[in-house]
């Protein structure tokens, strides 16, 4: 039986884990068995760019955790070595990113197990799904030039026509010189 002190420790740590459960945007475990330092490195390094919470949880912690933040399909997955990524502002970037090193490791050595995204846990074919979308600044950029074509075209179109009439809209513009005598 664990002393009064190490219990303590360990329901502040759930504690701490169900509350960043509940208030991320999303998140996804991961089995990262066989994976090197360097790869490691390469990997926190990526999710720190993209602002995602990344750490190496015990099992039975973090099955206390989902279960009091309303996760507890998660569960099952628990087993083995897993680690959480964890987003508050943008939710697919850790999707994104752990999908990204999941191809680079060809799937052998790093394994998405599973994830969860607004206190849903979603299946693996849609985490997959979900990380092979854009980041949303590549979508807002997307969005904005749609909106922005329709414009941009009709001014090429009005650029045309006035040339075509002889380019009177610019000289119009222009002050007539004086002829040189």
């Amino acid at each position: 039986m664990p002393n009064a002190n190490v219990l303590e420790a360990k329901k502040a740590i759930v504690a701490e884990m169900t509350e960043k459960l509940q208030n991320a945007a999303s998140g996804v475990l991961v089995d990262y068995k066989g994976i090197t330092v360097a790869e490691d490195t390469a990997l926190r390094t990526e999710l720190r760019k993209n602002d995602v919470e990344y750490a190496v949880v015990k099992n039975t912690l973090t099955r206390f955790a989902a279960e009091g933040a309303g996760l507890g399909e998660l569960s099952d997955c628990l087993n083995g070595t897993t680690s959480l990524a964890i987003s508050h502002s943008d939710p697919i970037a850790p999707m994104r990113v752990i999908n990204k090193f999941a191809k680079q490791f060809n799937g052998s050595k790093f394994v998405i197990k599973a994830g969860f995204m607004d206190g849903k846990v979603l299946p693996l074919n849609e985490i997959l799904a979900i990380a092979e979308l854009p980041s949303k600044e590549v979508l807002q950029a997307q969005v904005l030039g749609t909106m922005l074509a329709p414009i941009t075209s009709l001014a090429i179109v009005l650029k045309a026509i006035a040339e075509e009439k002889g380019g009177f809209v610019e000289a119009a513009a222009e002050p007539e010189a004086a002829p040189a005598e």
